[in-house]
């Protein structure tokens, strides 16, 4: 298993990397505002996994956007308590909170999992509108393919573009969750935590152990 610290770091260099490309389209002597994030959270070790990565981001990444399913009851207190310790040191930060209709519940039958995921991406494009992120931060909960379809859709009418940028869980050892299987084609980098992934899927990038 690779060390923590120099992935970690890798990660950080990417996540430095996209809001420079960014802000490179924008025009020159323009002042521009700091880079609006959206994260999706998700039950389970989701929701723990996308705050450690978050909290190596500066306050540039501002204001975040948290998206997670209206079923989960255990992701809004777990992102408020890391936004409370995270204004200790950012006394300006910035953060909302919104819940959309779950796409696909543990056990749900495939054929009703594509009425209710279609009934989610509709109720997430006027949401993904609203917030209008630079960056979408996802790790594998089903919430995000809703809420990256969205974005992908506002990308192809030309109203906004977002960088999607997709982490798949450390406890995918062998096999993508079916959100990676379904990301790993749309997203704009696609990173994975453990070698056998990385030679499964050449388009991935590899940066051992990250959370």
């Amino acid at each position: 298993m690779e060390p923590l610290l120099p992935a970690a770091f890798l990660l950080l260099l990417l996540l430095l990397l996209v809001p420079l490309a960014l802000l490179a389209r924008r025009r020159r002597g323009r002042r521009t505002p700091p880079l609006r994030l959206l994260v999706v959270a998700g039950s389970g070790g989701h929701t723990t996994e996308i705050l450690r990565l978050l909290s190596c981001l500066s306050e540039s990444y501002s204001p975040r956007h948290y998206v997670f399913a209206d079923s989960d009851k255990m992701s809004e207190a777990k992102i408020r308590s890391f936004e409370q310790k995270r204004s200790e040191s950012f006394p300006d930060s910035q953060f909302t909170l919104d819940c959309i209709p779950r796409s696909r519940e543990v056990r749900q039958s495939w054929t009703s999992s594509v009425v209710t995921t279609l009934y989610s991406i509709l109720y997430s494009l006027p949401l993904t509108y609203k917030r209008k992120p630079d960056l979408i931060l996802c790790n594998g909960p089903g919430t995000c393919i809703p809420i990256c379809i969205s974005a992908l859709l506002l990308a192809l009418v030309g109203i906004k573009r977002a960088t999607i940028v997709y982490v798949e869980s450390i406890c995918r050892v062998e096999t993508l969750s079916l959100s990676g299987k379904i990301l790993y084609y749309f997203s704009d980098h696609f990173i994975v935590q453990w070698p056998d992934l990385k030679e499964k899927y050449p388009k991935s990038v590899y940066l051992g152990r990250i959370v």
